[in-house]
């Protein structure tokens, strides 16, 4: 299981270290790139720099206050 969770926890952190690294090319350097450069053609457009995160947080804020209130109502429930 000590391999397994290592493979795990190596791809989760390559995937992250991935994402951080193609975010930050796209907020913080592309905007200097000229616009008609081939490497804006493997990016979104820049109103979605802001738009991912903002809907992301959403959603994981929405899950976390279902999960919350999910346990509250089954503590409630083993009270009475």
């Amino acid at each position: 299981m000590d391999l397994a969770d290592r493979a795990v926890g190596f791809l989760l952190c390559c995937i992250s270290l991935s994402i951080f690294t193609y975010y930050t090319f796209w907020v913080i350097i592309l905007p200097f790139v000229d616009s008609d450069h081939f490497i804006h053609n493997y990016f979104l457009p820049q109103e979605y720099a802001i738009l991912i995160p903002v809907f992301t947080g959403m959603a994981l804020l929405s899950f976390l206050c279902v999960f919350v209130g999910s346990v509250m109502l089954k503590s409630k429930k083993k009270k009475a």
